[in-house]
């Protein structure tokens, strides 16, 4: 296709990879490998977003310094990460395991943060290169390849227990493979692009309409965040159906990449924020009904992952879709105003590490023990149903009060 829009979903299945996986699946790595305690994992985790505080917004601000190399960059950065995936996974530590698990982690996310920074900047241009609905023809291309990324990196570590003893070894390399292909079939994108605009934080965080979306953000991102954290303890000790994890995450995944395409359409149909406001009622009833399950409810839970599937596929596609948008209006080349919405974006998952781990731990919840108090099951269902619903409830009352401006004809995103 003369629009290359499949080498932005290629490319964005490979950063999802080392994304919201990572979380799903590290810590629990770690904790059944080396033994290390869930709080001490989680008390890394809020480190290294403490550390995005500041690398978030100072790689934005690189990323639009290297933006006529971005080639090099891109490339640079990809190898960093894909080699941090290899020592978090398949490499025994060199380190103490908690020590080899922040250092490995903090070259992967540092990777990854300026890998997904460059991208959306890149799409800003891309976008306004597509003419009428860009950006949701962008967005839906490229949150489908995310959601895909995901559903993949999700399942395939549990997947390949078929083939080998070391699945998480062999997730590494399939990663590296990926990663290759997915900056080999973007290596024509690279190039600078949009109208010149003022660059730094100023114009992003003076403009109220943007201002306003990074606070949806993150909130509307926190609830996705705690969920995917506690998703394999939820359904091995909540639901008492371990060996279901994987196919219920990919079922998950797989119904946020499925109605992606589907956002998109409503969204140029009805607009964006309508669209979205759809798909966080969804998100909330889907909770509610996760708040009321207990053990043996599996089948049920398969209902509510497709529920609340779809609903992520609507917060992946258009939040993003319409905050792009709002960027190429104040500030189209400012690189850092993605920087400030990878910094949302992740925060949201430091919060789940760095509260919500050691809430369980003292609640007396035990990976994989037998029996578990009750206390810690009500902990572990509050944590991951009832809270993420207050949150959505507090995300959708602020987009339903926040005025989204109209876009110019040639603009991408109807509003009403």
């Amino acid at each position: 296709m003369t629009d290359r829009l499949p080498a932005y979903a290629l490319f964005a299945a490979m950063l999802a990879a080392a994304g919201l996986p990572i979380y799903i699946h590290a810590p629990k790595f770690y904790v059944d490998e080396y033994g290390v305690s869930l709080a001490a994992l989680g008390a890394v985790l809020f480190g290294l977003r403490l550390l995005d505080v500041v690398q978030d917004p100072a790689l934005g601000w690189l990323s639009r310094r290297l933006r006529h190399r971005r080639a090099v960059a891109v490339l640079t950065g990809a190898a960093v990460m894909a080699v941090a995936m290899v020592g978090l996974f398949a490499v025994e530590p060199m380190l103490p395991p908690l020590a080899w698990f922040a250092v490995t982690l903090a070259l992967l996310f540092s990777g990854f943060s300026f890998l997904t920074i460059t991208f959306y900047s890149q799409g800003v241009a891309k976008a306004d290169a597509l003419g009428e609905d860009g950006h949701v023809r962008l967005a839906a291309w490229r949150e489908t390849g995310a959601l895909l990324g995901i559903s993949l990196a999700s399942v395939l570590p549990v997947a390949f227990l078929v083939i080998t003893d070391s699945p998480f070894a062999l997730f590494a390399v399939v990663f590296v493979l990926v990663t290759v292909a997915g900056v080999w079939s973007m290596g024509r994108e690279w190039r600078p692009g949009g109208r010149p605009s003022e660059p730094g934080f100023r114009p992003i965080l003076t403009d109220p309409t943007a201002r306003r979306l990074l606070i949806i953000a993150l909130l509307n991102a926190t609830p996705v965040a705690v969920t995917s954290t506690l998703f394999l303890f939820f359904v091995e000790s909540r639901l008492g159906a371990p060996g279901w994890e994987g196919p219920l995450l990919l079922l998950f995944f797989l119904a946020a990449a499925a109605s992606a395409p589907v956002w998109g359409r409503a969204a140029r149909a009805i607009g964006a924020k309508r669209a979205l406001l759809i798909g966080m009622t969804l998100a909330i009833l889907s909770f509610g009904g996760a708040a009321l399950l207990g053990t043996g409810d599996t089948a049920l839970f398969a209902i509510i992952c497709l529920a609340s599937g779809a609903a992520l596929g609507a917060d992946m596609t258009l939040l993003p879709a319409i905050f792009a948008r709002r960027l190429e209006e104040i500030s189209p080349e400012a690189a850092e105003g993605f920087g400030l919405w990878s910094f949302v974006s992740k925060f949201t998952l430091a919060f789940a590490a760095v509260i919500l781990l050691p809430l369980l731990e003292l609640s007396g919840f035990m990976p994989g023990a037998e029996p578990l108090p009750e206390t810690a099951l009500t902990t572990l269902t509050f944590a991951y149903a009832v809270l993420p619903c207050g949150l959505k409830l507090i995300a959708l009352g602020l987009l339903a009060s926040t005025t989204i401006e109209a876009p110019a004809p040639s603009s991408s995103i109807r509003e009403a």
